[in-house]
């Protein structure tokens, strides 16, 4: 199978479900910079220990990404094909990231000042995921689907990026640099 298609040289690209838009249109962009959040999160995970916690749950994050830029990439008239979870973000997958953010944080002592980040390289790559989350955060205001949680979904995202990089720094960073 090639890689290229010449679908996309006249400058449009194709939705799910079908129909085509510029690269330029709002999902496009939506999507481009949710794929660059996933990438990041890939980045973390890279660094992580095979098969640990973090591990594990960033490659789920990054699955539920696909979830998001299928749901952002459907017509307003396809929206109806959509399904919860496989194509379609759901109020579920936001308590889910809410459990995660709840445990990770009943397991450290959290900063009460501003965080340098880079105190490990993990905890670094999350903290820049968390950054590019927050701003295809942004950019998805912009573009409001109805009925729609994408948005909720990556601003909470972008919430465990940061307990994740917390959580990272280890043990013996949990309670020792709160109070330095």
């Amino acid at each position: 199978m090639k890689i290229y298609t010449r679908g996309g040289d006249d400058g449009t690209t194709g939705l799910y479900f079908g129909g085509r838009v510029a690269k330029s249109a709002e999902p496009v962009e939506v999507n481009g910079a949710v794929d660059e959040a996933q990438a990041t999160l890939g980045w973390a995970r890279s660094l992580s220990e095979p098969g640990s916690r973090l591990n594990e749950l960033l490659i789920t994050l990054e699955r539920d990404l696909w979830v998001l830029m299928a749901e952002v990439a459907t017509l307003p008239a396809n929206r109806h094909k959509l399904v919860a979870e496989k194509s379609l973000v759901t109020p579920g997958m936001i308590v889910r990231l809410e459990n995660e953010i709840d445990a990770l944080s009943g397991e450290i002592e959290m900063p009460k000042e501003f965080v340098v980040p880079g105190e490990t390289q993990l905890s670094a790559a999350l903290d820049v995921a968390r950054t590019v989350i927050r701003r295809a955060e942004r950019v998805a205001v912009g573009y409001p689907l109805e009925d729609s949680v994408v948005n909720a979904y990556l601003n909470r995202l972008s919430d465990l990026a940061w307990t994740m990089a917390r959580w990272a720094e280890g043990p013996h960073h949990r309670t020792a640099r709160v109070h330095d």
